[in-house]
């Protein structure tokens, strides 16, 4: 996600990162045969972002496909995350330098790459005919689908110490006043009941972006409306992620570092149970069971709790990103390229990112399952699916976003700015993204 109220570059992918793994155009695995080789070669370059765990799982695709394709090589290519990587890939796709295959965020950032004009669209039963249809809205324009599902799933909610919760006996709230209630017994239990990491900004926003499953559960067309400058943040039910930062601020129940606290230390914080509740995206699991593995079994996972226990549910974002072609592939490289994104939406793909990197919550492909070993917050997640009780993210139903909301969380839960004001700030944020999109309603 970079600073972007959308899920991108640092905040999709850098959640997921402890420690950032280059990777700068080697190849993935050289030239392996396998039981399923499918005969034929060729070269195929494969760009994905320099994250820790795009890199894994770029990585871990590679090898799995030349393994299962003789004389097939797939050179892994790496670009920056954030804006920098934005411009990475629109540049490349506009002098014809891209990659043969390239990993790029699904939603409203797809949509900016003017898919129609750059991408090879894809066959919706031929080459994706087991991807979930919750992600190939996500990666459709025009009727067309272009991508495959690169990673899992994600939630956008809060993890939580299990083990602290027996210890005071709490339940996971689900609702907002019960989530209040649970914070004033961990307050006087001496933790800190909701950790917050602001060095991280973009850390900041998940009591607005998780929050919007409440906000569509109120208003089931608000996304639509939004789309067409008809409702604001500054108007309810939007303005609730803002007032609950603040609400949270004022009550004291942030920890105490939370301005200058980054990622690690909040899920150190969390480990340890000295902090109890952080709202995070699940891709943050990795880095918490890879630098605490014996406190995994102890954390959990809920969603940012609304005014209605009936319609509690959980905000998702429908995979890390899709994988893509672009339209300057062509011929025996287009064939190639197309067989690659089948693999990745495939069973056997699922298998390979699996291996590659721990999956964050459930997969988007048909007959793939989670390892029976995942931590108890994956499964809490993958509960809410199971029983339909999810909500993409507003970035997947709305391609209007703007660039400063971590700043204005940041601000609104340090209680330098109301959550009036933030609110209003955020909405005047927007009009300047939707404008430049020429979207009608907003000129």
């Amino acid at each position: 996600m970079k600073s972007q109220t959308r899920v991108r570059g640092r905040w999709s992918f850098a959640v997921l990162t402890v420690g950032a793994l280059v990777l700068s155009g080697c190849s993935a695995g050289g030239l392996v045969g396998g039981a399923d080789d499918e005969g034929g070669g060729g070269t195929l370059t494969f760009l994905a972002d320099d994250s820790e765990a795009s890199t894994a799982l770029a990585k871990g695709l590679a090898d799995a496909f030349e393994a299962a394709h003789e004389g097939v090589t797939v050179k892994v290519e790496s670009r920056p995350q954030g804006s920098e990587g934005d411009n990475v890939i629109k540049t490349r796709l506009s002098t014809g330098d891209m990659s043969d295959v390239f990993m790029y965020n699904a939603g409203s950032l797809f949509q900016a790459l003017h898919p129609a004009q750059k991408l090879v669209p894809l066959d919706r039963s031929a080459d994706l005919g087991d991807v979930e249809d919750s992600f190939l809205k996500t990666v459709t324009d025009q009727g067309k689908v272009y991508g495959a599902p690169f990673g899992t799933a994600q939630g956008g909610g809060l993890l939580y110490n299990r083990a602290v919760y027996r210890d005071l006996g709490l339940k996971v709230p689900r609702t907002w006043d019960a989530f209040m209630a649970n914070n004033e017994k961990i307050k006087k239990s001496g933790r800190a009941p909701v950790i917050q990491t602001y060095e991280d900004t973009w850390t900041a926003q998940l009591f607005v972006l998780g929050d919007f499953h409440n906000v569509a559960a109120a208003d089931p067309h608000w996304a639509d409306k939004y789309t067409k400058n008809q409702v604001k943040y500054a108007q309810e039910p939007a303005i609730e992620g803002f007032r609950h930062l603040a609400e949270l601020h004022k009550a004291g129940y942030y920890n105490k570092d939370f301005a200058s606290a980054n990622l690690t230390d909040g899920l150190e914080l969390l480990a340890q149970g000295k902090g109890v509740q952080y709202p995070i995206l699940s891709g943050s699991l990795p880095g918490l069971t890879n630098a605490f593995p014996d406190k995994a079994k102890d954390v959990g996972f809920f969603p940012v709790p609304g005014d209605d226990a009936a319609k509690n549910g959980l905000t998702v974002w429908p995979g890390l990103a899709g994988v893509y072609v672009p339209k300057t592939t062509e011929g025996d490289k287009l064939d190639l390229a197309k067989e690659f994104v089948r693999f990745v939406a495939s069973a056997r793909g699922c298998t390979a990112q699996g291996k590659a990197y721990a999956p964050t919550g459930p997969y988007l492909v048909k007959g793939c399952t989670l390892p029976a070993d995942v931590p108890p917050a994956v499964r809490d997640i993958k509960r809410y699916f199971d029983e339909g009780r999810t909500t993409p993210a507003l970035e997947y139903l709305s391609p209007v976003k703007g660039p400063a909301l971590e700043q204005i969380c940041v601000e609104v839960g340090s209680g330098i700015t109301s959550a009036d004001k933030g609110a209003r700030l955020y909405d005047e944020d927007v009009k300047k993204q939707a404008q430049q999109l020429d979207l009608p309603g907003w000129q």
